[in-house]
């Protein structure tokens, strides 16, 4: 997967550069009957130095992983080979699920969004918002995807698809394209439905969290069209240039309430609940949305 991360970094910097162009002339006027936000550069650095830091980490724990997906191979029920061209369209299915329900938890728990939130951080939404990537949430992934291996698919294969699905999402962090044909719009993820889910609107938290396709959104009932004029970054005031501050500012606040919870359990629930859970809240029967929340 590194080595296809790699491969694609030129057309990253060059697809980046041409949008950054389009914007200084598109910035805070209407296009498409948006209004398009364009860059700021120190949030595009510090876009930048989270993705260089991400290819690093991933270098580091992608050991770890294999180690996992061998493991799970080892008692695979089919054999589902790289020979066999059918199972690459299957693996592209089975991948998207398994990223589905990876980026759910990256929401929906605690420790899952202390990892993820630094992706949602920036207040502006184009190419280099892409490259934004956690150091942390790779030390969680390959756990959801043990499923693959266990049916049948070679761990090398499934690590291939978690880049090729790392590219194809590239490419939606944009204002730049406004909707693409109704049929695809219907099947796949696009820059229409991934702004939705890096909207701060209330109807546009916690939706749309598909990899290439947005059929499961559909199907478990956490799809939202985009409607309204989306605001992105999260709901409490961050502009935090630091790319420590924001890979880590999430940890710290979970830490800090974890360590200031009187008892047990709720140091554990600190953990496993949605990140607005809160202990003098959790007989009340509805929890504050997620993201952006402490």
């Amino acid at each position: 997967m590194p080595a296809i991360i790699y491969w694609a970094i030129p057309i990253f910097f060059v697809s980046l550069t041409l949008e950054y162009l389009w914007a200084r002339h598109q910035a805070r006027e209407s296009a498409g009957g948006r209004s398009i936000k364009g860059y700021e550069n120190s949030d595009m650095f510090a876009s930048l130095a989270m993705g260089i830091g991400n290819l690093v980490v991933t270098l580091g724990t992608k050991a770890l992983g294999l180690a996992l997906l061998f493991f799970a191979y080892q008692f695979h029920v089919f054999d589902l080979s790289a020979d066999l061209w059918w199972a690459w369209p299957l693996l592209l299915i089975g991948d998207d699920f398994c990223y589905y329900w990876f980026h759910r938890f990256g929401h929906r728990m605690r420790i899952g969004w202390a990892g993820h939130v630094n992706h949602h951080s920036s207040e502006y939404y184009n190419l280099s918002t892409a490259l934004r990537q956690s150091w942390t949430s790779p030390l969680f992934k390959d756990v959801f995807y043990l499923p693959l291996a266990f049916i049948g698919f070679h761990p090398l294969m499934i690590l291939t698809m978690q880049g090729v699905s790392l590219l194809y999402q590239f490419w939606i962090h944009t204002e730049a394209i406004n909707r693409m044909p109704r049929w695809f719009e219907a099947v796949m993820n696009t820059p229409s439905h991934h702004r939705v889910h890096h909207g701060a609107n209330t109807e546009y938290v916690d939706r749309n969290y598909g990899g290439f396709f947005i059929v499961f959104d559909k199907w478990f009932g956490t799809f939202q069209a985009e409607q309204a004029p989306v605001y992105y970054g999260l709901r409490k005031s961050f502009t935090s240039r630091n790319p420590f501050w924001i890979a880590f500012h999430e940890w710290a606040a979970l830490l800090k309430h974890v360590w200031a919870a009187k008892h047990w359990k709720n140091k554990f629930l600190y953990f496993v609940m949605p990140p607005a859970w809160d202990p003098k809240e959790a007989d009340e029967p509805k929890l504050h949305l997620s993201s952006g929340t402490e």
